[in-house]
């Protein structure tokens, strides 16, 4: 239950519906317990008519089946009023722990969602809220009912006999025991059950999002037998929490059965010894069956709040989860654009590869930096550290002379157009996707139109039967990889940015095409900083500096025709690509 105290908070914003729900059950309680002093003068009343042979009172008992039926009623009208309060409490908590999760899932860093499945992150969403809404609205509300129909009913049992009452309630303690004991192995199996179906989840995801890949490969029976192994684990486990919880239903009716055993047998001899009256034992059988369902219900409440507990406990892991990326300033100022790396180095939390290594250079606000260099040398890190998805492992970044930590996070991401090597469209209009980074603000077709003329993507979107208004599918699945890169390029331009960042994104379009976006970026990258990164020493020749990097270490630095001269690596390349 230690899990569950992190919720106390929303029954605290929420407290008039759970305090109202608290006194509806209360009502709703005493209304129908008083059903059993009606139900106890009936009995006495029939007995004493069949003993002195009287005349029958008709209108005695109709009279108290008009009680019944009025106490029954106002009853059920409270009982009503209880879920209307209790539940919509619930779905409450609900909406405000989602949006608290998707947050916090926001205010995290890229290390984060590389050490978690996307299919968990999903699953903890959704699964696991919904089995803590199942705590914080129905197993509140029966374990509520139950207590206060506990407290009713033992009241008005202990006003007619106090040993009777007493007697008729020796299995509790053995039922107590036995939900205590059974209690743990449900809340260990609960866990189990859920970290099963995060799996079950990742592995579906995964096969969704790559589901081109597996059938270009043929692979969709290796991944069918893997689906069918994650659904068997799934089964096994779930099947054994079933087994578990179904212990409890047979236990708590056998435990009611003995309790009306008690009542008849001893009820029986007070009534021959003539210490309470015939009717009181009928009476006492209705409030043992009053407590049946409250009683039988604890074990399917008991594995609510077990399964939340669980669910709750695996929640609690991700929201105490902090960012390694803290924003330290809030104010707003302009930034111009310089950025100078001094004796940088850069190691991946989440694996311990270090990806730079001394890196040190300097490129004023207004000019271009060009990087190149073998594949896994260190581009997209250095990159990662300029717009902060990482922080230096030693040495510091300077924007505009002042240490990037020390920036507003956000506004230092706001003057940044970023166009990454692995593009990530939505699954929304073309004219949406560009407009992506303008934080809503309303954006004139003619602006759109501009900034993908410069990514040489508007005479394409015109051939789409709705144009701008062309749904691009999940990840831009309708679009080439080279239409989805220009337009992540117009994306990045149309918010005019101090610094423009772009990562190999012209890998995917012919040379003619790339030259034509080159020709339109040459006239807006004049005022601002800008960053290439690319395999083609065509993207990168006009930069006012270039980087040569080879596993993390910057071997070649100068202009275009600096490096040329060295006859180096970046020589080498420049022969290899006219070739």
């Amino acid at each position: 239950m230690k899990s569950l105290k992190s919720l106390n908070h929303f029954f605290v914003k929420y407290k008039w519906h759970f305090l109202g729900g608290l006194l509806f059950v209360s009502l709703s309680t005493i209304f129908r317990s008083y059903q059993g002093i009606i139900i106890r003068g009936g009995t006495n009343e029939a007995l004493s008519i069949i003993e002195s042979d009287k005349e029958v009172d008709s209108w005695f008992f109709i009279f108290l089946g008009i009680k019944m039926i009025a106490f029954a009623l106002i009853s059920g009208l409270f009982l009503f009023l209880m879920r209307q309060t209790i539940i919509v409490m619930s779905r409450h908590i609900e909406y405000d722990q989602k949006n608290q999760i998707y947050n916090h899932y926001q205010s995290l860093d890229v290390s984060f969602y590389k050490q978690n499945a996307t299919g968990d992150l999903m699953n903890r969403i959704s699964e696991d809220v919904g089995k803590v809404r199942m705590y914080t609205g129905p197993a509140i509300m029966y374990l509520a009912n139950t207590i206060v129909t506990m407290v009713t009913v033992v009241s008005f049992m202990f006003t007619v006999h106090a040993k009777l009452t007493l007697m008729v309630f020796i299995p509790l303690p053995i039922l107590a025991y036995f939900i205590y004991k059974i209690s743990n192995l449900i809340n260990k199996r609960s866990l189990q059950v859920q970290a099963k179906l995060s799996d079950l989840t990742s592995q579906a995801q995964e096969t969704f999002s790559g589901i081109r890949t597996i059938k270009a490969y043929g692979r969709d029976g290796f991944y069918k037998a893997e689906m069918d192994l994650k659904s068997k684990d799934y089964k096994n486990i779930a099947l054994k929490l079933a087994r578990t919880e179904a212990f409890f239903g047979p236990t708590m009716l056998l435990m009611v059965a003995l309790s009306t055993l008690i009542t008849i047998w001893y009820g029986g001899k007070l009534v021959i010894e003539n210490k309470i009256s015939s009717g009181n034992i009928t009476e006492f059988i209705f409030y043992i069956f009053q407590l049946t369902w409250p009683f039988a219900s604890l074990g399917w409440v008991t594995s609510l709040i077990q399964r939340a507990a669980a669910s709750q406990q695996r929640i609690n892991e991700f929201l105490e989860t902090e960012s390694n990326i803290k924003n330290n300033n809030t104010q707003h100022y302009t930034i111009k654009g310089d950025i100078e790396f001094k004796n940088v180095d850069f190691t991946f939390p989440e694996n311990n590869i270090t990806a730079l290594k001394n890196i040190s250079f300097k490129i004023e606000a207004g000019k271009t930096l060009g990087i190149t260099g073998s594949v896994g040398s260190g581009k997209s890190a250095l990159l990662n550290l300029i717009t902060r998805q990482y922080d230096v492992t030693k040495g510091e970044i300077l924007i505009d002379n002042k240490k990037i930590m020390e920036h507003n996070l956000f506004l230092l991401r706001e003057n940044i157009g970023f166009v990454p090597q692995e593009v990530i469209l939505f699954s929304d209009t073309i004219k949406n996707n560009i407009t992506f980074g303008t934080k809503n603000k309303k954006t004139d077709i003619a602006e759109v139109e501009k900034v993908s003329n410069i990514a040489a993507i508007h005479e394409n979107i015109l051939t789409f039967p709705d144009k701008y208004e062309t749904l691009v599918g999940e990840r831009g699945l309708t679009l080439s990889g080279g239409q989805k890169q220009r337009i992540s390029i117009a994306r990045a331009l149309i918010h005019n940015p101090k610094i423009l960042i772009f990562d190999d994104c012209l890998s995917a379009v012919d040379t003619e095409t790339e030259n034509k976006i080159l020709m339109g970026l040459k006239k807006i990258m004049e005022d601002k900083t800008s960053i290439i990164v690319s395999h083609r020493i065509s993207s990168i020749k006009d930069a006012n500096h270039i980087i040569f990097l080879n596993n993390g270490i910057i071997t070649e630095q100068g202009t275009h025709q600096q490096l040329l001269d060295k006859k180096g690596d970046y020589y080498k390349l420049q022969l290899l690509q006219q070739n």
